[in-house]
């Protein structure tokens, strides 16, 4: 087989005869920061990170993360912006916090209600997004440090980015990862896959009446400022595979080969399964044991316990499989570089986007139980050779390859190209 080369991860424009930055283009033009907004979704925040790296600058960058208050009720209220959703629970806590008092002097004991923004789970040593401080940073440090690169991704993110940008355009550069849906010339670039835009092809046409088109995002064709992806950025590139490689080594080297990773992520909204699809994978996997190694199951925080369960019940006790049981420290990023082929639910397009970075094989199961805009993203993933579907018949001593998939690679060079068009550059 052909080997695969995998892209390196761009680096920024290479300084000319070593001449100091303020004397090529000025030190307001260049960047040697970056600002990630999270929302406190490791998908989301992977994105963020992971088109940093690309640009250079994951050594001086600066995580700040947009929180909601959790538990009880505020599981309810998810769907309201943020500002708001805070407002609400500030009220319903004083509300609360009168009839316990109340309550307590009748001598009847009332729940604790949740604390908010992530209290207790580690949240507090995470920088909270405040868009007055971040406007006033950029700007008091503009003159020393030079611009800001901001980014951002997720819906929570949106009303700060915007803001941030609205507020210190001259000392910002924002990009939004993720469709935020309407009025995108908030931002200086957005970063979408394609399959954001689904709802305007025919496909997606046919599917939505008439009357509700109006109400349905994105309404109008991508701009010259927004970045079409086949999938979602993440931060894996050769030379992670490679580290990685290296510090997994002990474990992963003495398994027997084929090593057949099979990642199980859970339903999403768009992608509906139960113990139906898990019992589906059990009697493929029991198929292609004969030709495999060895097999490493991983389960992610959206798998319901009955799926994991049923996995460990059926498999968990076969030789050639271990199932990772959770506990630190995650084998993800080693089964990304030991692997020989993939397994991978079709719910999770973050999953996929970082398995087909590797240029190996990667079978999908469960891709037909998808609707809406997760079927065009498979369509594409099919279309460029980059997986195939887990039929249980297959001999896992065999191999194909593709190109890889890179982009997060082709984003940060599109990040570039838009800093150059406005005279400014990234430095590390």
């Amino acid at each position: 087989m052909k080997p695969i080369r995998l892209q390196e991860p761009p680096g920024s424009p290479k300084r000319m005869g070593g001449v100091p930055d303020i004397f090529e283009t000025g030190v307001y033009s260049v960047i040697r920061r970056a600002l990630i907004i999270g929302n406190g979704f490791p998908a989301s925040e992977n994105q963020s990170m992971g088109l940093v790296r690309s640009l250079g600058l994951s050594d001086k960058q600066t995580l700040y993360r947009v929180t909601r208050p959790t538990g009880g009720i505020n599981e309810w209220l998810h769907w309201l912006p943020v500002s708001i959703h805070k407002k609400l629970y500030f009220i319903i806590s004083q509300i609360y916090g009168y009839s316990k008092i109340l309550i307590s002097r009748r001598g009847r004991k009332l729940a604790h209600l949740p604390a908010g923004n992530g209290a207790g789970v580690g949240l507090s040593s995470v920088l909270e997004a405040d868009v007055k401080n971040i406007v006033k940073m950029a700007k008091e440090t503009f003159e020393k440090d030079g611009p800001l690169l901001v980014v951002a991704s997720g819906r929570d993110t949106i009303s700060f980015a915007s803001s941030i940008k609205r507020l210190a355009s001259d000392n910002v550069f924002v990009v939004q990862i993720q469709h935020p849906r309407s009025h995108l010339d908030r931002f200086d670039m957005v970063i979408a896959p394609k399959h954001d835009y689904y709802s305007l092809t025919p496909q997606g046409q046919e599917q939505v009446p008439r009357f509700l088109r109006k109400w349905i995002t994105p309404h109008e064709p991508p701009g010259d400022h927004v970045v079409l992806t086949v999938g979602a950025l993440h931060q894996i590139d050769s030379s992670v595979l490679r580290s990685e490689a290296n510090a997994w080594h002990h474990e992963f080297a003495p398994l027997p080969k084929p090593l057949l990773v099979v990642n199980i992520g859970g339903p999403t909204r768009y992608c509906r399964y139960s113990t139906d699809l898990a019992k589906q994978l059990i009697a493929s996997l029991h198929n292609v044991l004969t030709s495999c190694g060895s097999v490493r199951i991983s389960f992610s925080r959206r798998t319901p316990e009955k799926v994991s369960k049923l996995v460990i019940k059926e498999l968990g006790t076969h030789p050639k499989i271990y199932i990772w049981d959770g506990e630190e420290p995650n084998p993800h990023l080693g089964h990304l570089a030991w692997a020989d082929s993939f397994i991978i639910t079709a719910d999770s397009v973050s999953m996929l986007s970082e398995a087909c970075s590797t240029g190996k094989p990667v079978y999908v199961v469960g891709a037909e139980r998808c609707t809406w805009k997760l079927v065009e993203f498979h369509k594409k993933l099919r279309e460029r050779g980059l997986v195939r579907p887990f039929t249980g018949l297959e001999d896992m001593s065999e191999t194909w390859s593709y190109p890889p998939l890179n982009d997060t690679a082709e984003a940060a060079s599109r990040v570039h190209k838009a800093l150059a068009e406005r005279g400014w550059r990234i430095r590390p």
